[in-house]
């Protein structure tokens, strides 16, 4: 038995004056996909170990209580070593500057970044602020204070 999607939120979107015009706004590749898909409105070569933050020409407004969590795409990482350098990045909802990729090269070649290649997926994600309740103690667990891979064992 399936569970009904959920509403669509509305994000407002701006496209800044170096966009191509013919590039279309993010998409969704198929019906179920998570993230819309990202493309670069500039074009630039990442040398093996560079890094850039590669404009997409779009200013988004996100509603208050979600976020924008910018996530690599996993052909460009499999095939050319290239990924989000700060996954997920959080584009938050009171930010409206332009939408940038930290993009990194891992690979020994360099990477030519094209104007409307897809470059990363954004999903939009809902997140809820957190309030700090300072005490004295905290409860126990079964973990406990068990570091990194402690669970593993």
């Amino acid at each position: 038995m399936s569970t009904p999607d959920p509403a669509p939120v509305t994000v407002r979107v701006l496209r800044l004056p170096h966009r191509p015009a013919e590039l279309p706004l993010p998409a969704y590749a198929t019906a179920h996909a998570a993230g819309l898909d990202l493309a670069a409105a500039e074009e630039l070569t990442l040398p093996p170990g560079g890094r850039a933050a590669v404009g997409t020409g779009l200013a988004i407004a996100l509603p208050p209580g979600f976020e924008g969590q910018v996530r690599p795409r996993s052909g460009l990482a499999l095939n050319h070593g290239i990924t989000v350098l700060n996954a997920p990045g959080t584009v938050d909802a009171d930010y409206r500057g332009e939408v940038k990729v930290i993009l990194v090269n891992l690979s020994a070649a360099p990477f030519v970044v094209r104007v409307g290649e897809r470059i990363a997926q954004l999903v939009v994600a809902p997140v809820r602020q957190a309030v700090w309740a300072e005490v004295e103690v905290l409860d126990d667990t079964a973990r406990g204070a068990g570091g990194f891979g402690h669970t593993g064992r």
